[in-house]
């Protein structure tokens, strides 16, 4: 892919390997994994030797990664802005995200880092995961003709300076449009903190449980959570609330997007929000109103959670507007008073 071409979606995030360790539940053994569903906890027997069904390593996700990836299956040039270590698990890691047509010309390779490597701990459709990010140095090696649509989730706890690298090229550069799915770090630096990022964000995405962290409002009804979020900035807000549906507001109108009918129960969740933000952000790009990008979003989630890892369930849009022609009837944004 020649680098000065315009790309349609570049992503700005951490990339991963994501080793998923499927746990036992045989309730009959006193040695296996267990979940306290009221205090929302995994539990296990300390000290006991803690038996798993099989491990499946997955490479080259993390939000932005899973994006990209998205991205370029819906039918975008996609390139991912990300580091790697000079490693065994880094070199999977570009065959991965090559393989998928994404563009690794900004991905840079460092001797002596680790690439970063994650467990889940996967029980039932849900899952646990140990994190741990490795201190790379993160740098912004974009053009002077910047992509049409800029990603950017999940960064580590000393990239602060950098988010304010991104709003400075976002300000100089008006042909590029800002998707943010903030991860954990970047919910807890707070607005104020990213206010010139918030200020230039095009799409904003969180869940219900972000938006009340990020607001500090545990009241509020979800169907006003997104304009409440607008406020900060973004032209669009997007909140997911889990199996309930999705709400957006654009700036004028807001809508209620139900899920899309799953074909099965969920296998394993991982990804889900990636996949409905990197289907919204694509459906803008190729066209698509609010309204209509919302009703794609949702078919990738349920995809996603149909297979193992972040990436496996993907669609193309072929695949995915298959799935659009033959929704139930239900299925449709609803335009909210």
């Amino acid at each position: 892919m020649n680098i000065m071409e315009q790309l349609d979606f570049v992503g700005i995030g951490d990339t991963v390997v994501d080793a998923f360790i499927h746990l036992k539940s045989d309730q009959a053994h006193t040695t296996v994994c267990k979940v306290d569903h009221d205090a929302e906890e995994i539990c296990m027997p300390f000290g006991a030797k803690v038996p798993f069904d099989f491990v499946d390593v997955c490479y080259a996700v993390g939000n932005s990664a899973n994006a990209c990836v998205s991205a370029s299956r819906l039918g975008l040039k996609s390139a991912l802005i990300t580091n790697l270590g000079n490693d065994d698990d880094g070199k999977k890691c570009l065959a991965s995200l090559k393989n998928d047509g994404v563009g690794t010309q900004y991905i840079k390779e460092y001797d002596g880092i680790k690439t970063n490597y994650h467990y889940v701990l996967w029980y039932n459709s849900e899952r646990t995961i140990l994190i741990k990010h490795e201190d790379f140095p993160y740098t912004l090696p974009l053009g002077d003709v910047g992509p049409r649509w800029l990603y950017l989730s999940s960064l580590n706890e000393k990239s602060l300076e950098f988010h304010h690298e991104i709003a400075a090229y976002l300000a100089q550069h008006p042909e590029t449009k800002l998707s943010f799915q903030p991860g954990g770090f970047q919910i807890k630096l707070g607005v104020e903190a990213l206010k010139d990022l918030y200020a230039h964000t095009e799409v904003f995405f969180c869940n219900v449980e972000e938006a009340r962290q990020i607001l500090n409002d545990n009241s509020a009804e979800p169907k006003d959570l997104a304009k409440m979020i607008a406020a900060f900035g973004p032209k669009i807000s997007v909140i997911t609330d889990g199996s309930k549906g999705a709400y957006v507001f654009d700036g004028v109108d807001s809508w209620f997007m139900p899920i899309y009918p799953d074909p099965l129960p969920p296998y394993e969740r991982t990804g889900a929000g990636d996949s409905f933000a990197s289907a919204f952000i694509s459906a803008l790009a190729l066209g698509k109103t609010p309204s209509e990008a919302i009703t794609w979003a949702p078919i990738n989630s349920m995809s996603v959670v149909q297979k193992v890892g972040a990436q496996a369930g993907l669609l193309t849009r072929e695949a995915l507007e298959e799935y659009l022609a033959e929704a139930p009837a239900e299925y449709k944004a609803v335009k909210l008073s």
